[in-house]
C-alpha cells in the first residue's frame, strides 16, 4: 500500500473520529435536556398537575406539559397564573424552537408553514411577560396546536384575555388547557401533527380559604358567542380526553366541582 493510500485512510479515519466524537456529545447534551425536563421545578404547583395518559410529562421553568407523541402535541398544558406575573411588557416575538426535552421527539415548527393554521400558543406568550426567558419559553413546539386563524385570534383570544382578568381579580389561578385529541383528527405536514375539533380551559381559583373552579369547551371553529355559552363540567371534559384534571384535590372536593356546569362565582363583566 503506498503513502498516498495510507494517508486517505488516515484521514478517514479522523473523520469518522470526529463526526462519531460529536454524535455522542449532542446526544448526551439532549439526554440532559430531556432529564432536565423530567425534573418537577421549584415554582411548578405540582398538587395541581392532571394525570397523564401519555406517560411523558415534561417541567418547564413557567409550565408543564403531557406530550401526546401520536399527536404530536401536548394534550394538556398546566401553569400557574399569579397576579404578579401580568405585565405590558412587550418583547420582541421569538421564532419557534422545537422542544429538545421532550424524549420522542417534538414536531418541529414546519409542519404548520402553508398549512393554514396559526401555531396556536396553549400556554400564552402574554401570560408570560414577566420576564423574556418566560416569554420566549412559550415559542417551543411543544406548546402549540394547529388552530384557525379567525378561532385563535378570536374567541380563544377573548377567553385568554379573561383568564388574565381573572388572575388580577382573585390573586392568581391555575390554568390546564389543551385540544381534545379524540377521534378521527385531519393531521397537517410531514409529522401529521392532528388538528384538535375542539379546544378546553379549566381554570382553578384556590385562593382566600375556599376553592372554585370553571371549565370551557370551545368547538375548533370562529364564533361570537359570549363566553358563558361555552361553560361546560370538568366532568364532561374528563369523559371526552381520559383525562383526571385534578387529582390531588380532596375527593370530596373535586367530585362536588368537578360536576358543575355553572360559573358561579366568577366574574364576566
Amino acid at each position: 500500500m503506498n503513502k498516498k493510500s495510507i494517508y486517505s485512510i488516515i484521514v478517514v479515519l479522523i473523520v469518522l473520529g470526529v463526526y462519531g466524537y460529536e454524535h455522542f456529545l449532542k446526544e448526551k447534551e439532549v439526554a440532559v435536556i430531556v432529564e432536565k425536563g423530567e425534573q418537577v421545578k421549584t415554582n411548578t404547583n405540582e398538587f395541581f398537575l392532571p394525570t397523564s395518559t401519555t406517560g411523558q410529562v415534561i417541567h418547564h421553568e413557567g409550565y408543564s406539559l403531557s406530550y401526546s407523541e401520536p399527536h404530536e402535541q401536548a394534550e394538556w398544558v398546566a401553569y400557574e397564573l399569579k397576579k404578579s406575573h401580568l405585565s405590558n411588557s412587550n418583547f420582541k416575538r421569538p421564532y419557534f424552537e422545537i422542544d429538545k426535552a421532550v424524549k420522542t421527539g417534538a414536531a418541529s415548527w414546519r409542519n404548520y408553514k402553508n398549512s393554514g393554521y396559526d401555531r396556536g400558543h396553549l400556554c400564552p406568550a402574554g401570560d408570560k411577560k414577566y420576564s423574556q426567558a418566560a416569554h420566549d419559553e412559550t415559542f417551543l413546539t411543544s406548546n402549540i396546536s394547529p388552530q384557525d386563524h379567525d378561532f385563535n385570534s378570536g374567541i380563544w383570544n377573548t377567553l385568554e384575555q379573561k383568564v388574565r382578568y381573572w388572575a388580577s381579580k382573585y390573586d392568581g389561578v391555575f390554568v390546564v388547557t389543551g385540544g381534545v385529541l379524540k377521534g378521527d383528527l385531519k393531521t397537517i405536514g410531514e409529522e401529521h401533527v392532528a388538528v384538535p375539533n375542539a379546544f378546553y380551559k379549566i381554570i382553578l381559583d384556590n385562593n382566600n380559604g375556599s376553592t372554585k373552579m370553571v371549565a370551557f369547551l370551545m368547538p375548533h371553529k370562529p364564533s361570537d358567542l359570549p363566553l358563558y355559552k361555552f361553560v361546560v363540567s370538568v366532568d364532561s371534559i374528563e369523559k371526552l380526553t381520559g383525562i383526571d384534571f385534578f387529582p390531588e384535590l380532596d375527593d370530596a372536593i373535586e367530585n362536588d366541582l368537578e360536576s358543575k356546569s355553572d360559573y358561579k362565582g366568577w366574574s364576566f363583566n
